[in-house]
């Protein structure tokens, strides 16, 4: 019996592609992007990021879903399975880089559990009457006192465990497509309010009409470099996440057509979240380029400006729990499926194991934040957050798509042979010559690019002004 067979299946292409999508669109697409929006001067940034999403994002992608697809198994499954020469041993790369995914998940549950917070504190009108300290002691308030932290993290890892306890079928999918439909439709409601508040129009052409002066101030090159790695890291490739949406996917329709509606909706979620952010600051005289800060000092602001600022504040927050925590179990299942496949655990043993070993190691990040204050691990006032996100996001994040891309193309990995045939599978778009040779030689360089560039930054932050 074929691996297609025995291995569960989504019981819907929808099912598919809003998993899929879901473990993409997250705090990245909401938080992220529209502080780096802001910090990189608006319409030129998002111009480029576009750009670099299509050439960049896009076959990474399509390389990832094509070795879960294939190979029907996670990281290193995947690899051994589909490796050509069994002398270079491609699966052990994949260790690290499937730890990559615990690691963000170490730190991304504790943002969730933020964001649970201000959902409950908004719903409790907390944040009548909210100044610039107001909202900052909250903040600071919040990290300080690591038991509610604990608490709220706790909640959103045991609905995880919970909804990945289900298996694909019968209740990741069912979920998963209740949370990205409420997730949309309260993304519609905060566009139409945000659009409707006066002066809006100031905020809608900083963040999409493109800006040259805006774009030379900031710094071309790392400006450039910022679009890339936003576009690079919004769908959170090279370290299997998207590889085990593919293991679960049906080989009738081709992985590019699937591509196409992923990138387009994690785009779109992206762009409206900038078209709730951008004219609400602009309505009412604040920055948008504050920073990580944005969403949870300076938008309580900006809802308690507004008439209705509770009701709206809520449902932001509330929407951005949902976007978290679709990714949460997303990228959870990624670890329930390891376990499944290279333990032979049966489903519900990988997640009570993975489940209480996220739950332990999420506490350093809390700590970070109060207990281990003290504790400066990239120097300056870094903490424990910031290195799990270095860890991440500065290196295993290119550095796996890198070796994705290279495993993909070469004649000792998956034979390249391989890739194009598990590509021109299914109805459907199918990439033609020109983009397996851009795959091929040009992508590796650009992906190297980020990683060295990003390195770089942190030791000279102004290389690239």
């Amino acid at each position: 019996m074929s691996s297609e067979v025995t291995r569960e299946q989504f019981a819907s292409r929808a099912g598919f592609i809003l998993m899929t999508a879901g473990c993409a669109i997250g705090l990245g697409n909401v938080w992220r992007f529209s502080y780096v929006t802001g910090q990189y001067g608006g319409g030129f940034f998002v111009l480029l990021y576009l750009i670099f999403l299509v050439i960049m994002g896009f076959p990474v992608m399509l390389m990832e879903l094509s070795l879960g697809r294939a190979g029907r198994s996670t990281y290193p499954g995947a690899f051994r399975k589909l490796q050509a020469d069994e002398r270079f041993h491609w699966q052990a790369p994949a260790y690290p880089l499937l730890a990559g995914n615990l690691i963000l998940l170490m730190f991304y549950s504790v943002i969730t559990g933020w964001l649970l917070i201000y959902a409950c504190k908004f719903a409790g009108g907390k944040f009548a009457g909210a100044t610039q300290e107001l909202c900052s002691a909250s903040f600071g308030n919040m990290l300080a006192d690591y038991k509610i932290q604990i608490y709220s993290m706790l909640a959103g890892v045991i609905f995880t465990v919970l909804t990945c306890l289900g298996g694909v079928r019968k209740v990741i999918e069912r979920v998963i497509k209740l949370m990205m439909s409420g997730l949309f439709l309260l993304l519609l409601l905060l566009v139409i309010q945000s659009l409707i508040l006066p002066k809006s129009g100031e905020g809608l052409s900083f963040f999409l009409k493109p800006d040259w002066n805006n774009f030379v101030s900031k710094g071309i090159f790392n400006t450039i470099h910022a679009a890339m790695a936003q576009a690079f890291f919004t769908l959170s490739l090279g370290i299997g996440s998207i590889a085990v949406c593919g293991s679960y996917m049906s080989s009738k329709n081709s992985l590019a057509r699937e591509g196409v509606y992923i990138i387009v909706l994690d785009t779109v979620v992206a762009i409206a979240s900038g078209l709730i952010i951008f004219p609400a600051c602009a309505s009412f005289g604040i920055n948008a380029d504050s920073g990580p800060s944005l969403v949870f000092i300076t938008l309580p602001r900006v809802f308690d400006s507004m008439a209705g600022g509770n009701f709206w504040g809520t449902l932001f927050f509330i929407f951005l729990s949902i976007a978290a925590l679709s990714t949460l179990i997303a990228v959870f299942e990624n670890l329930v499926a390891f376990g499944i496949d290279e333990w032979k655990l049966s489903r519900g043993k990988s997640c009570l194991i993975f489940g209480a070993v996220l739950m332990v190691f999420s506490l350093p990040c809390i700590f970070g934040f109060n207990l281990w204050s003290s504790f400066h691990p990239l120097g300056g006032s870094s903490n424990v957050l910031d290195l799990e996100d270095f860890i991440v996001s500065d290196n295993l994040l290119p550095l796996g798509a890198l070796y994705i891309t290279i495993f993909s193309m070469n004649r000792w990995g998956w034979a390249g042979n391989g890739f194009y045939k598990e590509l021109a599978k299914g109805n459907g778009l199918k990439p033609g010559s020109v983009m397996t040779f851009y795959m091929r030689w040009i992508l590796p360089v650009l992906i190297l690019a980020i990683w060295v560039i990003g390195l770089l930054k942190k030791v000279y932050p102004q290389i690239l002004q």
